[in-house]
């Protein structure tokens, strides 16, 4: 099988969105790119995470060409094509609807550092891209744009999508901004937060970089 290990973590991620209700229904996708092979293995379009097996899982190349699969891709696959494009330290791109974080989005503001737990996100506060419609080519160039040299971006009216070295290190990324974006909402609810500095916020991220074991390939909170 193409990208089997790939493959096999999709489903393991995919199946955790769903049990964490970081995604209704069967919204959202999940990628993991393998740099050396030029390929990347993404969720499937509208199949229940919780019944998703590694053959469903589509590979695909980065120039939107199936390698492996008789599923179709997510219609975001261009999202996650653009990121590894454009970052090329990357290896997993994980696209949500989080309760908390998508009111932000609704509001088009971004998700500001009411908690250090979202500084693995590598720039001061989530940012939020201009609306447009889900699939399209513009939704995909203006959220890479949006997310400049951070791993995280809000996606106004729809979401979230985080990036990382992994894909357990991206999906923790986004537990980390929803975590977040709650205790802002709430925060707001009855009182005005107080946030971080930059200067805070930026000496938590160089502290996360040598964060937890040194085998564990884990950076943050």
């Amino acid at each position: 099988m193409v990208l089997r290990e790939e493959r096999e973590l999709v489903v393991e991620y995919g199946k955790k969105l769903s049990q964490e209700k970081l995604s209704v229904g069967t919204s959202g996708n999940i990628s993991a790119y393998n740099a050396e092979e030029g390929l990347m293995a993404i969720t499937p379009s509208g199949m229940d995470y919780m019944k998703l097996k590694p053959e469903d899982v589509v590979v695909m190349d980065l120039d939107s060409h199936l390698v492996d699969s008789n599923r179709k891709p997510s219609s975001e696959w261009a999202l996650h094509t653009g990121f590894y494009l454009k970052k090329k330290d990357i290896r997993a791109v994980v696209h949500t609807h989080p309760k908390y974080s998508t009111i932000f989005a609704v509001l088009r503001e971004p998700i500001r550092p009411v908690h250090y737990a979202m500084a693995g996100i590598g720039t001061y506060e989530v940012p939020c891209a201009p609306y447009y419609m889900y699939g399209t080519p513009e939704l995909a160039h203006t959220a890479v744009e949006t997310c400049g040299e951070g791993r995280a971006v809000l996606l106004a009216n729809h979401g979230l999508i985080t990036c990382g070295e992994t894909l357990p290190q991206a999906y923790d990324l986004t537990a980390n901004v929803e975590y977040t974006a709650e205790l802002a909402y709430r925060s707001r609810a009855i009182g005005q937060p107080v946030y971080l500095s930059e200067e805070e916020v930026k000496a938590v991220y160089e502290s996360f970089q040598t964060y937890g074991q040194a085998d564990s390939g884990k950076k943050g909170y």
